[in-house]
């Protein structure tokens, strides 16, 4: 049986500091999709020029758009490279607008019992100002405000007031290992 970690949540939550803790405390290794997606994504023909056009033409929220295909496989793929990791995803590899996309991720994640949702609050107009005083990263209600997150989470802990180490053993004592 798999031990995997997951966890996903929004822009500046804490997701890599957390999985980082989360490495060092369990002896797990670590996975970052952030670190990991451009390489997965060129395996399905992810074009950088594009991409880039894209953004000069539509800013974030088009490029958020090309991206969504791609993060449903990087979810896949990741999965499949790194058994018995912690993974922390990047913000958009756990929010999807298209059902189809949402469903595909939602049964790679599905044997998977420790995916945990990182959330400083259940309130999510309080989440979105304590996150955007933490990096002024203007699109986070597309992480926050999606249902796919609370759908795919089997563990949600909410952070606001804990230090990272105070959140890592309170995933610590939620995990089904």
């Amino acid at each position: 049986m798999r031990r995997d970690i997951i966890l996903i949540g929004p822009v500046g939550v804490g997701k890599s500091t957390v999985g980082k803790l989360l490495s060092d405390r369990l002896n797990m290794p670590q996975a970052s999709l952030d670190d990991k997606r451009w390489s997965i994504y060129e395996e399905i023909g992810y074009d950088f020029e594009y991409a880039d056009k894209i953004y000069e033409e539509e800013g974030f929220l088009g490029m958020y758009k090309y991206w969504k295909p791609f993060e449903a496989h990087s979810v896949k793929r990741v999965l499949e490279m790194y058994e018995d990791h912690i993974h922390d995803f990047g913000a958009g590899q756990s929010v999807y607008e298209d059902k189809n996309l949402f469903e595909e991720v939602s049964n790679i994640l599905k044997p998977f019992s420790n995916v945990v949702l990182l959330l400083p609050s259940p309130n999510k107009e309080e989440s979105l100002k304590i996150l955007f005083k933490r990096n002024e990263f203007p699109h986070n209600n597309l992480f926050i405000n999606n249902p796919s997150n609370e759908k795919l989470a089997k563990i949600i802990v909410y952070t606001d007031g804990k230090t990272p180490e105070e959140t890592c053993e309170e995933i610590i004592s939620k995990l089904k290992l």
